[in-house]
């Protein structure tokens, strides 16, 4: 079964739960099998590497996924947290902010 996310890659987005609540940032990758989002510069986590004989062992900091319902778009106008409706117009469906009705496609 196919699942269908209003939240698209590229995406301005706002953190509404976790410990990165009111954070905001781009959709980098959406993970549909998990259900989960990675955002640039949000979830910071670190990951210890082992020394190779190539590169010596370091600590590197990287993003992780956080699940699609703890993430909402930004409302281009006031940016506030907003849900999307779409509109079918001239036979093209775009996404518009329920809040301004400003248009979230490009």
């Amino acid at each position: 079964m196919n699942k269908k996310f209003k939240i698209k890659t590229g995406d301005p987005v706002i953190i509404i739960a976790g410990k990165d609540k009111g954070k905001t940032g781009k959709v980098s990758s959406v993970l549909k099998a998990n259900n989960r989002v990675i955002v640039e510069g949000v979830n910071i986590v670190k990951r210890h590497r082992k020394a190779t004989q190539e590169s010596p062992g370091k600590i590197e900091e990287k993003e992780a996924s956080i699940h699609i319902s703890n993430v909402a778009h930004v409302d281009p106008e006031s940016g506030k947290a907003t849900r999307i409706k779409y509109e079918v117009k001239d036979g093209v469906k775009r996404r518009l902010s329920v809040i301004s009705g400003a248009l979230l496609d490009k």
